[in-house]
């Protein structure tokens, strides 16, 4: 009888510890928030938004996974039982399929006007605040209704100034934005604001990733959109434009170059200075995205200059991580020293440190043409669902969870903690450029299925506790490229009321005085005084494209891609060409360990340049990197 009482006090202990956990994480209704008790998603409704049949099959239920702080890498995957089906907690959609397809089978067109107009005015209020608060400042602090630049006072303050490097971030990030609003006057001055007024002979050290994505990939993308000669958005010629653009992105990729040399690996520096090259104190550290996501900026820009400098130290570097990627699982882990070659993070997984890397693998072959990239790509697809996928086979069909992407070691594939982020929710709208859009569909379900709970996504979110762990959104954009991609891909109009959703809970949720700002709890809704960048050149521009149909970028014979900082740019046969070489020198086999090579560390002189500038930019570009 003694252990009846021992097993029916454990079974009250759990109830009382998950009540518990249910409090803490202010979602009860003792809080007085409106959220419902039971949070349930059944995602066989999915089945409304494809077509097709699927298979029903029995799989993992990463739902029941009950983690183990003493033994982090014990296999948490157990088979749902065929007499217990369960169904999936995920679940937004209370009611029944009849009420389901009066709410979402349609969308119409006046909606969606007055979603596109909704979407503008979010935006020009964001950047007309920004120009009349902030500039020439990075970013606007929309609460304070004043401007931000670097930490001078605090240079270790690196989540401001990895990215504030005193180049009017903001503007610069914005351009191709005002053009896709098709407000090609603003477009005009802000280029012309941005080629007088802005220069990169700053003594700022930021990180070469943030600096190449928002500023080096938004300078190409407006200069290739201003001298395209089919004007796929009209006559936008600027008069008197000679290039300035292409040569601002010129001098600020000679700028990043020093973080390529002395690295044994040939994986670069996280950061630099813009006039002194790599600081002294720099750490041998760096993540996988922010190394190996610089081929699609650093290419395009190598084959717009006949230079192939810049192609070739972002290309060496994405085969060096690719060759230290695992032989048993073929994944990568997150953090690396660039000097050994040893991970130092052995987590795998798709959010941040990974993310972009498996994204910059697929759009550059389609950029390029390169067959080297899609053979990567469709490797480390290929480990991703074998290792980091959990859930039932089918998304649409069979007992147990629909599909979830985890953190894993790379070395076993084992998980390694309970969570997953939000820059994750990226990876529907890569998934859809694969062609795997029943899987696009399923996870881009479950992080709208968070959206709905919290208004907005947080940070990290415990899919074991289903509840937050890091609360803060800074209006990231992740999820609404993969709905903006979605709705491309299949033109259901149930995309159309999840961008409604997001473009709502933000104008409720976010707007401030001068601007939208970072929430910094997703369940208060309390706030923090910036207004990322990303905000106006990402979030609004998916939103605003989402619901206008007509935008010459839909309507252009020309095909787009977007960056990982949303800058379109063409899918053009120029940049499927190139003037040098394919064999570079030092080139490694890709599927070989990369070798010692410091016989490579600096880049050869003769290959830094090769685009005419007027001498006394070229005297500066060469005292810079220390040439005269």
């Amino acid at each position: 009888m003694q252990w009846r009482s021992i097993v029916v006090g454990l079974l009250v202990l759990r109830v009382l510890l998950n009540c518990a956990v249910w409090l803490v994480f202010g979602l009860g209704p003792s809080w007085g928030f409106d959220f419902p008790i039971k949070f349930t998603f059944n995602l066989h409704k999915i089945e409304l938004l494809k077509d097709g049949d699927g298979a029903t099959v029995k799989t993992n239920a990463w739902s029941q996974h009950m983690y183990d702080n003493r033994n982090p890498q014990a296999n948490t995957c157990s088979k749902i039982s065929g007499n217990s089906p369960k169904k999936s907690y995920l679940s937004f959609f209370q009611e029944g399929r009849d009420e389901y397809d009066r709410k979402y089978s349609s969308f119409p067109d006046a909606l969606k006007v007055k979603m596109r107009g909704m979407a503008r005015d979010m935006f020009y209020f964001g950047y007309d605040n920004y120009m009349k608060f902030a500039f020439p400042e990075d970013e606007l602090n929309p609460i304070a209704c004043e401007g931000r630049g670097p930490d001078v006072l605090n240079p270790s303050n690196i989540n401001i100034n990895d990215v504030l490097g005193n180049y009017s971030l903001t503007l610069i990030d914005a351009l191709d934005t005002l053009l896709i609003l098709g407000n090609v006057t603003e477009f005009h001055r802000a280029v012309r604001l941005v080629i007088d007024t802005v220069s990169f002979d700053k003594d700022s050290t930021v990180q070469v990733f943030e600096a190449n994505i928002r500023i080096l990939g938004s300078l190409i993308s407006a200069h290739i959109l201003l001298t395209d000669p089919r004007n796929p958005f009209g006559d936008i010629a600027l008069k008197d434009y000679d290039n300035e653009l292409l040569h601002m992105a010129h001098d600020l990729a000679v700028r990043l170059l020093p973080a390529f040399e002395n690295t044994s690996t040939g994986i670069p520096y996280p950061r630099v200075n813009l006039k002194k090259g790599v600081p002294p104190d720099s750490i041998n550290e760096t993540c996988t995205a922010g190394a190996g996501s610089l081929l699609v900026e650093f290419g395009i820009l190598s084959r717009l200059i006949g230079d192939s400098t810049f192609e070739w130290v972002a290309r060496r570097a994405v085969k060096a991580l690719w060759n230290l990627r695992s032989n048993e699982t073929g994944l990568l882990g997150n953090v690396v020293n660039i000097q050994t070659g040893q991970w130092v993070g052995r987590q795998s997984g798709l959010g941040a440190g990974m993310d972009s890397f498996y994204e910059y693998l697929l759009k550059s072959y389609i950029l390029f043409g390169e067959k080297e990239d899609n053979r990567m790509f469709s490797a480390a697809y290929e480990s991703i669902q074998s290792h980091l996928r959990r859930g039932r086979e089918a998304c649409n069909e069979g007992e147990g969870d629909p599909p979830l992407y985890v953190n894993v070691n790379m070395f076993n594939g084992q998980i390694m903690n309970t969570w997953i982020d939000s820059l994750q929710a990226f990876f529907p709208g890569l998934q859809v450029l694969n062609g795997d859009v029943e899987n696009a569909i399923c996870l881009h379900a479950f992080y709208y299925a968070i959206w709905k709970r919290f208004g907005a996504l947080p940070e990290r979110y415990n899919w074991q506790l289903q509840a937050p762990d890091i609360l803060f959104y800074p209006l990231r954009p992740e999820l609404v490229e993969s709905t903006y991609l979605l709705y491309q891909a299949t033109k259901n109009p149930f995309y159309l009321h999840v961008g409604m959703d997001i473009l709502e809970s933000l104008e409720k949720n976010a707007k401030v005085r001068c601007g939208y700002a970072t929430l910094h709890h997703v369940v208060d809704k309390s706030k923090e005084d910036r207004m990322e960048s990303f905000f106006l050149s990402e979030t609004c521009k998916y939103l605003y494209l989402l619901f206008d149909e007509d935008n010459p970028l839909h309507k252009s014979e020309s095909k787009y891609i977007f960056t990982t900082e949303g800058h379109i740019v063409p899918v053009d046969q120029r940049f499927r060409e190139k003037s040098w070489e394919d064999q570079f020198p030092c080139e490694e086999p890709i599927n070989k360990p990369p070798a010692n090579i410091s016989n490579c560390e600096r880049i050869p002189e003769e290959r830094r340049y090769s685009l005419p500038l007027k001498s006394i930019y070229m005297r500066q570009i060469d005292h810079m990197v220390g040439l005269s």
